[in-house]
C-alpha cells in the first residue's frame, strides 16, 4: 500500500495489525503490500518504544477491553473457571470468533458453542450449558420490545371473548433445555455466594426480560409445552385444553388461572394476531 494512504486503507490496516491474532509483528508480516519499514511511515516511534511496539499497545487495550466485556457478561462462567482459566478461554475464544460486529454487545454471542468442544469440559463438563443460559440472559436483555398483556388488559375483555383470543410469547424471552443444573450456579453468584459445581439433571429454563431486568427460573416440561406452543402463537382456548390435558385430579380452573397469573405477571404474555 504504497503511500500517500487515504483514510480507509489506513483504518483498515491498523485494525488489521491491532486484531492480529498473533500480535502485531506477525500481522505486520502478512501486510505483503508494505515493505521493510513501512509501518514507521505511518506510526512514528523514538528511542522509547518503537511503530510495532506504539501499535502493541493499542492492541492489547483491544483484548482487555474485550476481556473485560466478557467478564461482564458471563459473571458464573468467571466465578467457576477463575480469572487465569478465563483469560486463557477468552483468549482462544477470540482467535476462533473475531468480533465482526461493530457493536461489542455481540462479542460474547458464540463462547457456549465455543465451549461446546473445549478440552475445559473435562473439568467442567457443564460450562457450555452455564455460558449458554448467561449468554440468553444477554440476549433478551437487548431483545426487541412489544406490549405485555396484564392482568387488568385480560379483565378488560369480555370472558365470553376469551376462548378466542389469541396468545403469544413477548419477544424478550429464550427457553432453554440444558443438561446440568446450572441455574443454581447463577443464582449463587447472584447472591454474593461460592458457586458450587451442579448436578447433570435436565432441566428446562424460561429467561425473560420485565421491567428492563432480566429474569430467569425453572419450568417443568408441562410449562415448557405450554410455553413453546405459546411461541408460535395459540388461542386462550387451545391454551386450556393443553392444560387440560396434564391435569389430574386437579380443579382445571385453578390451575388454568395459577398458570395465567404467573404468566401475566411475569410480563411474558402478548396479544397475538392483532
Amino acid at each position: 500500500m504504497p503511500p500517500p494512504y487515504d483514510l480507509r486503507s489506513l483504518e483498515g490496516l491498523l485494525y488489521r495489525l491491532i486484531t492480529a491474532p498473533s500480535g502485531v509483528a506477525e500481522g505486520l508480516a502478512m501486510e505483503k503490500s508494505l515493505d521493510d519499514g513501512g509501518l514507521s511511515r505511518i506510526i512514528a516511534g523514538d528511542q522509547r518504544l518503537s511503530s510495532i511496539e506504539r501499535v502493541d499497545i493499542y492492541a492489547n487495550m483491544y483484548f482487555y477491553r474485550l476481556l473485560e466485556v466478557l467478564q461482564e457478561d458471563f459473571p458464573a462462567t468467571l466465578a467457576i473457571l477463575g480469572a487465569d482459566r478465563f483469560h486463557n478461554l477468552v483468549t482462544g475464544y477470540l482467535i476462533e470468533y473475531p468480533p465482526a460486529h461493530f457493536s461489542i454487545m455481540h462479542a460474547g454471542r458464540n463462547l457456549a458453542d465455543f465451549l461446546r468442544d473445549h478440552p475445559i469440559r473435562e473439568d467442567f463438563p457443564f460450562i457450555a450449558d452455564l455460558a449458554r443460559m448467561e449468554r440468553a440472559l444477554i440476549e433478551v436483555f437487548h431483545a426487541a420490545d412489544a406490549s405485555a398483556l396484564d392482568a387488568e388488559q385480560m379483565r378488560a375483555i369480555a370472558p365470553a371473548n376469551w376462548p378466542s383470543i389469541k396468545l403469544g410469547l413477548h419477544p424478550a424471552i429464550e427457553i432453554l433445555e440444558l443438561e446440568w443444573k446450572v441455574p443454581e450456579v447463577l443464582r449463587a453468584v447472584e447472591r454474593g455466594e461460592e458457586p458450587r459445581p451442579p448436578t447433570r439433571e435436565n432441566v428446562g429454563v424460561i429467561v425473560w426480560r420485565n421491567r428492563n431486568v432480566a429474569h430467569h427460573r425453572e419450568i417443568d416440561a408441562v410449562e415448557r409445552d405450554l410455553l413453546t406452543a405459546l411461541a408460535k402463537g395459540i388461542s386462550f382456548a387451545e391454551v386450556c385444553e393443553a392444560i387440560a390435558a396434564g391435569v389430574e385430579g386437579e380443579d382445571l380452573a385453578a390451575v388454568v388461572n395459577r398458570r395465567l397469573e404467573v404468566w401475566l405477571g411475569a410480563g411474558i404474555l402478548v396479544l397475538s394476531g392483532t
